[in-house]
């Protein structure tokens, strides 16, 4: 590095690759001003409009003599990784790639700093040959390459038995910001055992994690893709303090173990925020948590992306194309109600119309949409709530889950006065839903005039294309990776209305939608069978209940 720079200092070099750029020296000050609040004078640049990050690197680049590269040509070998820490390499801009019969080749995203490469050099004990990649790329691949080295949760539980260290008590502090795991690598060792957890569950596409306290053991379970599965087995001894982090992460009453408590965490890994909502329960061997991961980036909030048939997808755009009425989604716990619903919400936030939630919890916050959080506590219930947003001139109205009649029939009278509403219910298939209202005793006139549809869903696991639906590392063995929902929609036309007004069972209003041509959730799952998405056991596994 000092050899290529024999002769010219770091601003001269900056201002040569400026010249190469035609970027005037007023705006050359102004950025060279804009990047001591932290960043690269390429960042800074770019963010002025002067010149783009990649462009101005390269040119520092050939100013100072030193190769370019868009990309790191590869991931860094382990033991580089582990000698530098997170914080200095994304501070610095700063990656080591490999060590050859050179010295050490490190990635730099400003081949003005000479600090880094200093540090590098006592570091690694050798000579440093700098390669400059542009800062975004090279931000980039620093996540990558932490997150690649990462320990596994199993292989941190090796490392804390073999340190055999005395667990501290979990710190009290608030974690009032996104806790960055992968920068708490060097933490006290039942916090690494946890981070390393949250970092495996999100590796392995988890919605939940587990910790089962039992007599004389602990275990930790992953629920993927649906399906729980045996991760760990802590020593017990470890059970009652990765119970107190868990605890100060969400902020809750680390004293108390006689009553069930509920929490939130939100966490930052690989570039990704994560909210993680926390309950914990009593149970006879201990406190028992489930931890229910929310990744925003993994929530799939495009409608084209929800598995939806041509013909059902067309269906559902005229449905929400209508001004005012009452969409219903229905199915069990878990299978994706919430995520179609704010598929649909993201499709109508166009900005010309006021579009407002009531939810129990909030899953994922949405740009331009205000939500609102049940609090039972305080006497806000969705009743409460939904009377309080239809004084806010809503266009499009959201209720988390219909729990009442109180709750139905605003949502319903809301739909008839100009609302469009949307809201879940917990039934096996679409003509449930609608005498399921029934049952609550809502006027058969108020169902058969405001619903104008019910969507029926389940989540299926979709066949690994790693493997050929054949078992791999990547699947966990199961053949399955990711899942797709199957639906069945049931529009309420004229001869359903009459239906309802006769209070008719929900098998009849069944067999009329079919003879009319609805497609029944099995029926969509074996298409997806015949398309290669998904197997038949998968489909008849969460349709066994359909008649």
């Amino acid at each position: 590095m000092a050899a290529a720079r024999t002769g010219a200092t770091v601003t001269a070099l900056e201002d040569e690759a400026a010249a190469r750029l035609a970027i005037p020296v007023e705006v050359l000050e102004r950025a060279r001003a804009r990047c001591r609040e932290g960043g690269t004078l390429a960042d800074a640049l770019a963010a002025l409009g002067a010149a783009e990050t990649a462009a101005f690197t390269r040119a520092l680049a050939d100013a100072a003599a030193l190769p370019y590269a868009p990309v790191p040509a590869a991931l860094p070998a382990a033991e580089l990784i582990d000698a530098l820490p997170l914080p200095y390499a994304r501070r610095h801009v700063v990656l080591p790639l490999a060590r050859n019969a050179d010295g050490v080749e490190v990635a730099i995203g400003d081949p003005g700093a000479l600090a880094p490469l200093d540090d590098l050099r006592l570091l690694y004990g050798g000579r440093i040959v700098p390669v400059v990649v542009p800062p975004p790329a090279l931000r980039d691949a620093i996540t990558r390459a932490y997150n690649a080295a990462a320990r596994s949760a199993a292989d941190t539980m090796e490392a804390i038995e073999e340190e055999r260290l005395e667990l501290a008590d979990a710190s009290e502090d608030a974690l009032a910001e996104p806790l960055d795991l992968l920068e708490a690598g060097d933490e006290a060792p039942v916090i690494r055992l946890v981070n390393a957890l949250f970092c495996q569950g999100l590796k392995d596409g988890a919605s939940d994690i587990h910790l089962e306290p039992y007599e004389r053991t602990v275990t930790v379970r992953f629920r993927v893709d649906g399906i729980l599965h045996d991760v760990l087995a802590p020593p017990i001894r470890l059970h009652p303090r990765l119970v107190s982090r868990l605890k100060v992460m969400a902020r809750l009453d680390i004293a108390e173990r006689r009553l069930p408590q509920d929490g939130r965490i939100r966490v930052h890994v690989s570039g990704r925020d994560v909210d993680v909502r926390v309950s914990i329960v009593p149970t006879a061997f201990g406190e028992r948590a489930v931890l229910r991961l929310l990744d925003r980036a993994a929530a799939p909030l495009e409608l084209e992306r929800l598995g939806l048939a041509p013909a059902l997808a067309a269906a559902v755009d005229g449905i929400l194309r209508q001004s005012h009425g009452l969409l219903l989604v229905s199915g069990p716990t878990g299978s994706g109600k919430t995520t179609t619903l704010y598929a649909a919400l993201r499709r109508l936030a166009n900005g010309e119309r006021n579009i407002l939630t009531i939810e129990d919890p909030i899953e994922y916050q949405l740009g331009g949409i205000g939500q609102m959080q049940v609090k039972p506590a305080i006497g806000l219930d969705f009743a409460s709530g939904l009377r309080a947003i239809l004084r806010q001139d809503p266009d499009v109205v959201l209720v988390g889950e219909i729990r009442d009649r109180e709750t139905v029939e605003i949502a319903l009278r809301a739909a008839l006065t100009g609302h469009l509403v949307f809201s879940t219910l917990h039934t096996n298939d679409a003509a449930g839903a609608v005498t399921r209202l029934l049952d609550m005793e809502v006027e058969p006139f108020l169902i058969s005039s405001s619903v104008l549809a019910v969507l029926a869903q389940r989540l299926v696991r979709v066949r690994c294309t790693g493997c050929e639906a054949t078992g791999c590392a990547r699947c966990l063995g199961t053949g399955y990776r990711g899942r797709t929902a199957i639906h069945e929609l049931l529009v309420v036309d004229d001869a359903v209305r009459a239906l309802v007004m006769a209070r008719t069972d929900a098998a009849t209003i069944r067999r009329h939608a079919v003879a009319a041509g609805m497609t029944t959730l099995r029926d969509d799952g074996l298409a997806k069978v015949g398309a290669g998405v998904t197997t038949e056991a998968e489909v008849l596994r969460v349709t066994q209940d359909e008649r």
